[in-house]
């Protein structure tokens, strides 16, 4: 009796029970070579974290919208992070499998939820990774005078220079993950000695009065109108999201974004050494990393120069900072950081778009053939048909103000794995976990919370964007993940 209701929830929900899915990783034409410790881990999430988000949206954040108040941003955007953390670790443990939160909700909430989160990371990654490589480009005209130019190839506009980063970084994720990691440690060791270097020497010119006023006065109107303020200013009925409190928690939202990355690491579980350890050490010691220098270097930058000369800047990034202060060589050799850093970023982020999709590639939900591995254990197909898509993306079309659908996205999927943590420890107790999240439920609680929180303050026309990809997400299961599903074909169903 008990293994009929058993069936017939997984007809219903098609659940994927945690044992299929890590049975399903010794398929020999679709499993992943393990190669990653925890330090490699490690450097995957601080060489993803570390790139736009410090070099470029720090100084637009604090002269835009915070004041001086963004190193509260950060902290408030980092314990979000830090609560979504420790749930993600628990499930990257438990479930050692590709596809991070994809993989994770079908074994709590099922196929269709699973799909719509799986078409929610694909919009994460592909937008952050196409928004990165335009970044790159741009840089690489700063940095050697040459590139970040868009060339007229017929009636199209053609970012060479984004192009070819992400030729560059296509060619190493199908050549071997592991290879990925040694390129990603040596330019991840360039760029944390340039962010060292803004806080050591950027420390000599802070002035105490640019920090007040800390938190300035709400500038009325200010936000936008419409669909350009955050959704909760809009519900709330205030006028503006610049400055003042409702500034100070719609730069958390946004600098949210400088934190992207450390859940990466989870689509990696598959391809690490002993992932019950290694997977929860990577995750956490990235965030940590990455979150000490953040507030270092938010303090820094609002402190060297005041933010209404940010504001009034026409570049606004870290070396805007150091040029206000006549500090020209330190500007050039932040450039190179950020060039450096944005090269980590885009492989990093490419990477997590390929596992993503061979886990749901694997599942039936995409066609199956994509799954197949190479001779070098990772999926050459899919890796070569993300490459292409971004490409184009990177290079042909025009990518601007879509920071924030990569926050909704991530947002999204936090809120989520946190509500999984809670459901398989009620429905799967049994299961052996190499890392327990404290105080469950409460802390998974207080991440959801805290994740929608975040996602209130983002604006109005975004959540509207972000409907209609989910809209055509739910569109396209119906009309084929849901009738070529592997765990449904199984139950029948």
């Amino acid at each position: 009796m008990a293994q009929d209701s058993s069936e017939d929830t997984i007809t219903r929900w098609r659940t994927k029970s945690v044992e299929r899915s890590i049975a399903d990783t010794d398929e020999p034409d679709t499993k992943l070579r393990k190669s990653l410790t925890w330090w490699d881990l490690t450097v995957f999430g601080v060489s993803v974290v570390i790139g736009a988000g410090i070099f470029t949206i720090t100084a637009s954040t604090a002269g835009n919208i915070t004041g001086p108040a963004i190193s509260v941003s950060f902290v408030i955007a980092a314990i979000a992070c830090g609560l979504a953390a420790l749930c993600y670790a628990e499930f990257a443990s438990t479930v050692p499998v590709a596809g991070s939160a994809y993989t994770f909700s079908y074994a709590t909430f099922g196929e269709f939820v699973a799909w719509i989160i799986g078409w929610d990371l694909i919009l994460e990654f592909a937008v952050a990774a196409a928004v990165v490589a335009k970044g790159w480009s741009s840089y690489l005209g700063t940095v050697f005078g040459f590139g970040g130019g868009i060339t007229e190839v017929g009636a199209v506009q053609l970012d060479w220079g984004a192009l070819l980063i992400i030729a560059f970084v296509t060619a190493i994720l199908a050549w071997g993950t592991k290879l990925s990691a040694g390129v990603s440690l040596a330019i991840t060791v360039i760029k944390v000695s340039v962010v060292l270097l803004v806080v050591a020497v950027g420390a000599f010119y802070i002035k105490a009065e640019n920090y007040s006023p800390f938190i300035p006065p709400a500038e009325s109107g200010s936000g936008g109108s419409g669909s350009e303020q955050s959704l909760f200013s809009l519900l709330t009925g205030a006028e503006g999201s610049h400055y003042g409190w409702y500034g100070l928690l719609a730069g958390a939202s946004i600098v949210f974004f400088a934190f992207i990355g450390f859940d990466i690491v989870a689509t990696t579980a598959e391809e690490t050494k002993n992932p019950q350890r290694d997977v929860p050490r990577g995750i956490l010691s990235s965030l940590a990393i990455v979150t000490v220098l953040y507030v270092a270097v938010a303090i820094v930058v609002s402190g060297m120069v005041n933010y209404t000369e940010l504001r009034d800047a026409e570049t606004q990034n870290l070396a805007t900072a150091f040029s206000l202060n006549g500090v020209d060589w330190a500007a050039k050799v932040i450039s190179i950081g950020a060039l450096a850093g944005l090269t980590t970023v885009v492989i990093v982020l490419v990477l997590g778009q390929t596992r993503v999709l061979f886990a749901m590639s694997r599942d039936g939900l995409l066609p199956r053939p994509l799954a197949r591995t190479g001779k070098h254990g990772t999926p050459v197909r899919i890796t070569l048909l993300v490459g292409a898509v971004v490409a184009v993306t990177a290079s042909v079309f025009p990518i601007d103000k879509l920071e924030e659908m990569v926050n909704i996205g991530t947002l999204f999927a936090f809120v989520l794995v946190s509500a999984g943590v809670i459901v398989l420890r009620r429905t799967r107790p049994d299961l052996p976990r190499g890392f327990r999240a404290p105080w469950v439920p409460v802390l998974p609680v207080l991440a959801i919370l805290a994740c929608v929180w975040l996602m209130l303050n983002l604006t109005g026309l975004t959540w509207i964007r972000f409907g209609i990809w989910m809209a055509i997400g739910v569109v396209v299961y119906f009309l084929y993940g849901r009738r070529h599903s592997l765990v449904g074909n199984r139950a029948g169903g």
